[in-house]
C-alpha cells in the first residue's frame, strides 16, 4: 500500500513537472550587459509564468541588472550557474520580493547581488533595500543560491509559514545592518547554510504582538558575524516558542570593514575581527521565550559565548523560561563572560546548561571582580551593556530561578582575579561536576549574594549551601 501511494505521488509530481513551462528572461529582451535595467523584462516573465499556472523563470549565465522583482504563486525563479541578478541603484523594498504568495521558490547555483556598497553607508539609513524579502507567504523554498552584499538585511522571512531555506550561501559585508537570515515566521527549517555577515548571522525576531516566531529548526549551518552569531531578539513583542538549533559551527567573520573591536577601551578585546555573542537570547519588549533547545555548537572568535537577557526596554517585562543549552565548546576573547540576567522583581526560570566547555581569555583584575554592575533595565541588550568586563570570568547569573549546571567547565588561558561563577538573587541552583581553573589572586571561585537552595559540587566534591 505504501509503495503504491508513493508511486502515485511520484506520478503526480512527474505530471506537474512535465506540464511546467520554462520562461527564459532572454525571450523577454533581458540583456546581460551589466548596465541595461532589465526590471520590466524579468517581471513580465514572472507575470506570464504565474498567469499560465506557474513554472520556472530561468536566469541564464550572465549579469543582469534589475530593480525589484516580485515573485508570484507557483513560480520558481531559477538562477543557472554563472547567473547574477544585480541590484540597480534605485529605491525599492528588496531585490526579490515574495508577498502574499504560495508555492514559490528561488533555486539554482547563481547569485543575487545587492550592490550594497553603492547605497548610503550609514547605520541610520532606513530606506536601504533587503536582498530577499518574503512576507505573508506559505510553502516557500529557497535553495542553493548565493546571496551577496545587500544594502540592508540579506534574507528576511516575515509572517510566513512552511519555509525551507537549504544550502544557501550568504556573504554580506557591504553596509551596516547586513544581517544574514532574519526569521519572524513559523514552521521554518534552515539547514546546510553558510553565512558570513557584518551584522547578526541568524536572527529570530518577533515584531507582531499577535504572532509568535515559533516551530523553528536550524541545523548543520556555519555562521560567521561581526555581531551576534545566533540570536533571538532584539525585537521580542510576542516572543519565541518551540525552537531547536543544533549542529552548527560559529566563527568570526572573514572581514570587518565597519566594526573595529580592538578599539575597545583599555584593549579589553584584542582581536579586530570578532563576533559579539555566540548565542544571544533576548526578551526585552514584553514577549515570551519558552521551550528553546540549543545543542552541539562549537564557537571561536567571539567575545561572549552565551548571553541571555530578560529586560524591559519597552516598559514591559516578559517571560524567559525553559531553555536547554548543551554540548557547547567555546573559546572567547574578551572579559565579558557569559551571562544570564533579568531585572529586579522578575526572574529567568528553568535553565539547564549541560556538557559545556568555555575557554576564556582571562586577565581579569580585582577591580573587575569588585565592579558594581548596573541593572540597566531599559538598555539595548548586548554583551557590553554592563561594561567591557563582568565580575566573573566564567558565568555571571543574576535574578534567576531553577538553574542547573551539569558538567560545565571554565578554563583560563591566563591568570584571572575574578571568581568563575557569580550568583546574585539566584535561587534553586544545582551544579554537578563544575570545573574551574585555579588562578593566583582569585578571591573565591564562586561568589554568592542573596541566594537560596544552592547545591554546587566541583571536582573536589564539596557542597556549598
Amino acid at each position: 500500500m505504501r509503495l503504491n501511494t508513493m508511486g502515485a505521488l511520484a506520478g503526480v509530481l512527474c505530471t506537474f513537472l512535465c506540464r511546467a513551462q520554462t520562461y527564459d528572461i532572454r525571450d523577454y529582451k533581458a540583456v546581460a550587459d551589466r548596465k541595461t535595467d532589465n526590471t520590466q523584462a524579468i517581471q513580465k516573465a514572472v507575470d506570464d509564468c504565474a498567469a499560465h499556472g506557474g513554472g520556472m523563470v530561468l536566469v541564464p549565465a550572465g549579469t543582469f541588472v534589475t530593480g525589484m522583482i516580485t515573485l508570484k504563486s507557483n513560480v520558481n525563479l531559477h538562477l543557472n550557474a554563472g547567473a547574477v541578478l544585480q541590484g540597480a541603484l534605485s529605491k525599492y523594498s528588496a531585490l526579490v520580493l515574495i508577498d502574499s504568495a504560495e508555492h514559490v521558490s528561488i533555486t539554482g547555483e547563481g547569485v543575487l547581488f545587492g550592490n550594497g556598497k553603492k547605497f548610503v553607508i550609514k547605520e541610520s539609513a532606513p530606506d536601504r533595500p533587503y536582498l530577499v524579502f518574503v512576507r505573508n507567504s506559505r510553502n516557500v523554498l529557497i535553495e542553493n543560491v548565493t546571496m551577496k552584499h545587500p544594502a540592508s538585511w540579506t534574507l528576511r522571512l516575515y509572517g510566513c509559514e512552511h519555509v525551507i531555506v537549504r544550502g544557501v550561501s550568504i556573504y554580506s559585508h557591504a553596509n551596516f545592518n547586513n544581517d544574514g537570515i532574519d526569521i519572524d515566521s513559523k514552521d521554518v527549517v534552515i539547514t546546510g547554510c553558510i553565512i558570513d555577515s557584518g551584522d547578526d548571522a541568524i536572527c529570530l525576531k518577533s515584531d507582531d504582538p499577535q504572532r509568535f516566531c515559533e516551530n523553528i529548526t536550524i541545523n548543520n549551518c556555519i555562521a560567521s558575524s561581526n555581531c551576534n552569531l545566533i540570536k533571538m531578539g532584539t525585537g521580542s513583542v510576542a516572543g519565541f516558542k518551540n525552537i531547536s538549533i543544533a549542529n552548527c559551527v560559529l566563527r568570526r567573520a572573514s572581514e570587518s570593514p565597519l566594526h573595529h573591536w580592538s578599539d575597545s577601551p583599555d584593549h579589553f578585546i584584542s582581536d579586530s575581527i570578532t563576533g559579539i555573542s555566540g548565542i544571544a537570547l533576548e526578551i526585552v519588549d514584553g514577549g515570551i521565550l519558552d521551550q528553546v533547545n540549543i545543542s552541539n555548537i562549537t564557537m571561536t572568535g567571539i567575545q561572549t559565548p552565551i548571553f541571555i537577557r530578560l529586560g524591559s526596554r519597552s516598559g514591559q517585562t516578559g517571560v524567559l523560561k525553559n531553555v536547554i543549552i548543551s554540548n557547547i565548546l567555546a573559546t572567547s576573547n574578551s572579559r565579558m563572560a557569559s551571562s544570564i540576567s533579568a531585572i529586579p522583581g522578575s526572574y529567568i526560570e528553568n535553565v539547564i546548561l549541560r556538557d559545556i566547555i568555555i575557554n576564556g581569555k582571562g586577565g581579569g583584575t580585582l577591580t573587575d571582580a569588585h565592579r558594581k554592575i548596573p541593572e540597566s533595565e531599559g538598555v539595548y541588550p548586548e554583551n557590553r551593556m554592563f561594561g567591557w568586563s563582568l565580575p566573573a570570568y566564567g558565568l555571571y547569573v543574576r535574578h534567576v530561578k531553577n538553574i542547573t549546571l551539569d558538567n560545565v567547565q571554565f578554563n583560563l588561558s591566563q591568570p584571572d582575579a575574578r571568581p568563575a561563577l557569580w550568583l546574585e538573587d539566584t535561587h534553586q541552583v544545582k551544579a554537578k561536576g563544575l570545573r574551574t581553573d585555579e588562578s593566583p589572586g582569585n578571591t573565591e571561585r564562586i561568589r554568592q549574594i542573596n541566594t537560596s537552595d544552592v547545591s554546587i559540587s566541583e571536582d573536589q566534591s564539596y557542597i556549598l549551601k
